[in-house]
Parts: structure tokens; C-alpha cells; sequence
């Protein structure tokens, strides 16, 4: 091991100013000033927050309310096609078996 008693180059000195990085917007306290860009920047971000949450139930909402229209519009003509298709099998199935002999 190298013991050194020169401090590492990046260490700072007793007579150099420390600029503390940015705390994160929670651990900031109250009074303190925020920069005016990062101001801006917070309240457009928790602004477009709102906005895709309002947004999200709205569509949600808005989506369902208009599949619930739309398959009420199409039950009745799917009960008539369902209808059909069963009456055509059903026909088609007995046929055979009332149609004569050839035996016969």
C-alpha cells in the first residue's frame, strides 16, 4: 500500500467554495427559491400529469359508453343473422332424412 499524504487532486480545499448540487423539488424546503426555468418545467410536468390521468379515465369512459351503444345496435341484427344460420343447419341436417328412399 502507498500511504500519501498529498490529498487527491479533486479533493477541495478549506479555502475553495463547495456548490451543492440541486436538491430534488420534495427536499427542498419551503422558502427556498427555485429557478425560474425549473419552476416552469415542475408545473408543466405535474400539469401534463393531470391532464394524461383526466385524459386516461375520460377515454376509458368514452370507449365503453360507445362499444355498450354500439353492440346494443348490433344485438338485434346478430339474433337475426344467428336465426338464420341456425333455421339453413338445422334444414340442411334434415334433409336427408326426409328426403324418400331411393331404395324405395
Amino acid at each position: 500500500m502507498n500511504h500519501s499524504t498529498v490529498p487527491p487532486r479533486f479533493v477541495p480545499t478549506l479555502t475553495e467554495v463547495v456548490q451543492a448540487l440541486p436538491q430534488p423539488t420534495a427536499a427542498r424546503p419551503a422558502g427556498a427559491a427555485v429557478p425560474p426555468g425549473q419552476l416552469e418545467a415542475q408545473i408543466l410536468q405535474r400539469v401534463m400529469q393531470r391532464v394524461d390521468l383526466v385524459l386516461e379515465r375520460r377515454l376509458r369512459e368514452t370507449v365503453g359508453q360507445l362499444i355498450l351503444e354500439h353492440t346494443q345496435t348490433l344485438a338485434p341484427r346478430l339474433r337475426e343473422e344467428i336465426e338464420q344460420v341456425v333455421r339453413e343447419s338445422v334444414s340442411q341436417a334434415l334433409a336427408p332424412e326426409t328426403a324418400p328412399d331411393p331404395r324405395a
